[in-house]
């Protein structure tokens, strides 16, 4: 399950597991409009963990995601 807001400066997308018995805590994903940040809540260290990602990373990942196994690097756009 997710959701989807739309704030001030952001847009920001939960994500809530309902996997199987060993559930993972919700991930928030904000979107920028210079970067992307991924924030997750540690329960070993009772802290928010946050992942910042440039533009050009989200858009590496992406194109990850549908590549076999390699070493890849995308154009620039124009």
């Amino acid at each position: 399950m997710f959701t989807i807001e739309h704030d001030f400066d952001a847009t920001v997308v939960t994500l809530i597991d309902e996997g199987g018995s060993h559930l993972q805590e919700d991930v928030v994903v904000s979107a920028f409009e210079d970067c992307v940040t991924i924030n997750q809540f540690d329960p070993r260290l009772n802290e928010m963990r946050t992942i910042t990602l440039s533009l050009a990373q989200v858009r590496d990942l992406g194109a990850a995601l549908d590549l076999p196994e390699g070493a890849y690097q995308l154009e620039k756009p124009d």
